[in-house]
């Protein structure tokens, strides 16, 4: 026998029922979109590896340690399968011209990959929803797109999940204080752990985010960005601070708040959750005017934000928020394969009238099984109602309706089955339809 093909470490087959949560989520989250006036971007799997090596910047952990990048054999091209996509995002918009007309609301969902170690929330195989507004240079598109990911939570019906915000000014203040952080680090050295040693003259911004617990008070001492901002910075921050105040969104500042990669400027902000450990940022943005000329196109502003959809899902599962899963409204019990010429097509009539149908179907030996088999998993379908195509019945034009469910658990509330005629279809399919 031949060795067993298992799936990839970290990367995670995902079957029903849970793909049903994944279907639910997906749906809300294009409503949400719809009512934002947000379109869909599709963009490859797999770009060039310079994308992401200019996008996010050589000295990154992404970059380093996490891309899954390969030579492609017909032509040497390299290539990355995509570990974001911001980058995928302004390349597609960049390279389409579409701001040509004007600034572009935009959305995107899929498969990201990072060659990480796997844990709860983080996998190699990992699926994220981005919002992205390009050509927008106010603080009040900032401002819509924190008001949405709030509009979500309420959708969702989560809670405790807390938005905190912060302000990376323009790149030359952020180059003051770069200066201010490594004398300040420097003269601290022998205190650094080896992480904070290695970043801390390609990415010294990375360090005020560590989570190394013995670095915290040397971190909380650090200068502060926000003491380096200019008059124009301080009044973008300003006003989204005023436009969240005046919609009844409760933030806090962060000033440890950064981004590791040079084009981020102003507004930056994640919302965080307490009930998911280690990994609780569910959802990070903030506004990245740099990154077009960065990958060398025209430079243009922009903002968004992207959510792990993993990450939203355990959530949904920790505060018992997930919804159950769909079932058929008909399990269609057949108790002979002759029937089959009668049955399926009142099934498909059936389906064309909105009716949720699972058909019974035959074994390896052509037969349907006995009636208490089919009966089983009728009722493990967890279907609403059972379709009977006995064959007396069927002689007189007739199909067997029968309950499966009360509105209690005990059997003796789920009435009798009675008996339909095939060609009022459409009369009793209505009351078919789950409601």
């Amino acid at each position: 026998m031949a060795d067993k093909i298992t799936a990839v470490k970290g990367m995670n087959d995902i079957a029903p029922p849970t793909s049903a949560h994944w279907e639910w989520l997906e749906d809300r989250l294009r409503a949400l979109m719809q009512r934002y006036g947000y379109r869909n971007l599709r963009t490859p799997v797999v770009e060039p590896t310079a994308l992401f090596i200019r996008g996010l910047g050589e000295v990154t952990d992404i970059v380093e340690k996490e891309m899954y990048s390969f030579e492609d054999r017909l032509n040497g091209e390299q290539l990355t399968l995509r570990p974001e996509n911001t980058a995928g995002v302004v390349r597609a918009v960049a390279e389409a011209n579409l701001l040509y007309d004007g600034g572009k609301r935009l959305y995107y969902m899929g498969p990201m990959f990072r060659h990480e170690r796997p844990q709860r929330g983080r996998y190699r195989q990992f699926h994220q929803f981005g919002a992205e507004a390009l050509g927008f240079a106010g603080p009040d598109v900032d401002a819509e797109l924190i008001v949405m990911a709030c509009d979500l939570w309420r959708d969702l019906g989560l809670k405790g999940i807390e938005l905190q915000l912060n302000s990376l000014g323009q790149p030359e203040e952020r180059l003051a204080h770069r200066k201010a952080l490594i004398a300040y680090l420097e003269a601290r050295f022998d205190q650094l752990d080896e992480d904070a040693r290695r970043r801390l003259h390609t990415n010294p911004l990375r360090i005020l985010d560590t989570k190394n617990p013995s670095l915290q008070t040397l971190v909380e001492a650090a200068p502060r960005l926000m003491d380096y901002l200019g008059d124009v910075s301080l009044a973008h921050f300003k006003r989204l601070r005023e436009l969240l105040d005046a919609q009844g969104v409760g933030y806090s500042i962060n000033p440890r708040l950064v981004r590791g990669m040079d084009y981020y400027n102003l507004s930056v902000f994640e919302f965080v959750t307490t009930e998911l450990g280690s990994q609780g940022t569910v959802c990070a943005g903030g506004r990245y005017d740099g990154l077009f000329a960065q990958l060398g196109a025209k430079p243009a502003p922009a903002v968004g934000w992207a959510l792990g959809m993993e990450r939203i899902l355990e959530l949904l599962k920790e505060q018992g928020r997930l919804p159950v899963a769909p079932v058929p409204d008909v399990y269609a019990v057949v108790p002979d394969a002759g029937a089959l010429v009668q049955a399926m097509p009142v099934l498909q009539a059936l389906r064309s009238r909105g009716v949720a149908v699972q058909m019974h179907a035959a074994g390896p030996d052509g037969t349907m099984g006995s009636m208490k088999s089919q009966f089983k998993k009728a009722d493990a379908s967890g279907a609403r109602h059972a379709l009977i195509f006995g064959a007396d019945e069927l002689s007189r034009g007739q199909v067997a309706l029968k309950p499966l469910r009360g509105e209690r658990a005990d059997v003796d509330t789920v009435p009798a089955q009675r008996l339909v005629a095939l060609a009022d279809v459409d009369q009793w399919a209505v009351s078919l339809c789950h409601p």
